[in-house]
């Protein structure tokens, strides 16, 4: 694709890929859909792009308009990065004693749960559902070491080095985000927000949340993998509306890439790429979120039942493990059905959007638990050696 695209008669749109790279017609196709919005100026395409309900995923979208439809149901969904410290980092071991993280933590019932001390303040909004849990499709928590490193000065600045764990938590609003984008698509379908501070502060309860949950989460695993949570190194949001000079800026899968650190996430069986991200007006001031989806997710069922079979899955070329109990998702977010990470990568770089600091070699993905292997933690019994330590 060219770099930039006119779509007539309305808003520009910016394709940042390579000819090479596996960009949907259907997706760019979204994109001019979005172009002939009233307010629309500008649309901005990252190379993980791919169609989404009613709107592209891998999208900035900048307008005059607010529209809630364009972030969709995650708002707040986004990526953050935990060091962790552990003695020894034995895949088969540490999958066993991941918590089941499809329980929600109640703040009353589960009030003697140790994951609570990293919750600072009130919930936003007060939504107390769902807490601490992680939610299916490409949500994941991950244990990862540290590969490559491209910028040691960049890493080192962070805390990072070669060779280091950490815990890389993808996960949004849950059903915050939906309840929020129903009440408006109730009344207004797609179109815009009549009101758009109030959506924004209603936007702005559900990143919070998001981002609330994602270090309930890291610790949460922290604890049951026999250590401290720490603070994230990075948590950027790749579902949200910013206001930038009076525009609307709307991101779906992509996220801010103006002087921010972004974990770009690749599959279960490839590396992620941490970057520094330097994105131009003309890009929206985004990168890319992750590998993008190559197949649709009834695709990808079909053609994985050919060709793998579950246990091939749960183990990925990479050695790493993959607690997942559900079959079908497996098959749904298995590595050949999301496009090549390296050449995401490859065409931020080739465009001047992001430079690579590390990559990030998985050891243990969790998607949702294996209840037939997966033990509950004695929160007491934990307790009791933390007090002893």
């Amino acid at each position: 694709m060219p770099p930039s695209i006119p779509a007539a008669g309305s808003a520009t749109v910016a394709v940042f890929a390579s000819p090479t790279s596996w960009i949907e017609s259907d997706a760019v196709a979204q994109c001019h859909q979005v172009a002939a919005l009233d307010g629309m100026m500008h649309v901005a395409a990252m190379p993980d792009l791919h169609p989404g309900k009613g709107a592209p995923i891998g999208a900035a979208m900048a307008s005059t308009r607010l529209y809630p439809f364009l972030v969709g149901s995650d708002i707040g969904c986004g990526i953050a990065v935990f060091p962790v410290k552990l003695k020894r980092a034995v895949p088969e071991k540490l999958a066993a004693r991941f918590p089941d993280l499809d329980r929600a933590l109640h703040p009353e019932q589960n009030a003697d749960d140790p994951a609570w001390a990293v919750v600072k303040g009130d919930i936003p909004a007060g939504y107390v559902e769902g807490l601490g849990t992680v939610g299916r499709g490409n949500h994941f928590v991950e244990l990862a070491r540290i590969g490559t490193v491209f910028e040691p000065g960049h890493a080192s600045r962070l805390g990072l080095a070669a060779g280091d764990l950490v815990l890389i938590v993808h996960s949004g609003s849950r059903g915050l985000g939906e309840r929020i984008l129903r009440a408006h698509t109730a009344v207004h379908g797609a179109g815009p927000a009549p009101d758009p501070g109030a959506y924004l502060a209603m936007h702005d309860d559900a990143v919070r949340w998001g981002s609330l949950n994602r270090r309930l989460l890291a610790a949460r695993v922290a604890h049951a993998l026999g250590t401290e949570p720490t603070e994230p190194i990075l948590d950027q949001c790749h579902n949200l509306v910013e206001v930038r000079d009076e525009v609307y800026l709307h991101r779906k899968g992509a996220a801010p890439g103006d002087g921010r650190d972004v974990l770009i996430a690749g599959t279960r069986g490839t590396p992620s790429y941490l970057v520094v991200g330097h994105a131009r007006p003309d890009a929206n001031h985004s990168v890319a979120h992750g590998a993008g989806r190559k197949m649709s997710r009834a695709d990808a069922l079909r053609r994985g039942r050919a060709k793998h079979t579950v246990e091939e899955l749960r183990r990925t070329p990479m050695g790493s493990l993959v607690v997942c109990g559900d079959r079908q998702l497996l098959f749904e977010e298995a590595p050949t059905a999301y496009k090549r990470i390296e050449q995401v990568i490859a065409d931020l770089v080739d465009h001047d959007l992001a430079t690579p600091v590390a990559t990030t070699i998985p050891l243990v993905t969790y998607k949702t638990p294996d209840l037939g292997s997966t033990p509950q933690v004695d929160h007491r019994d934990h307790r009791r050696k933390r007090g002893r330590s």
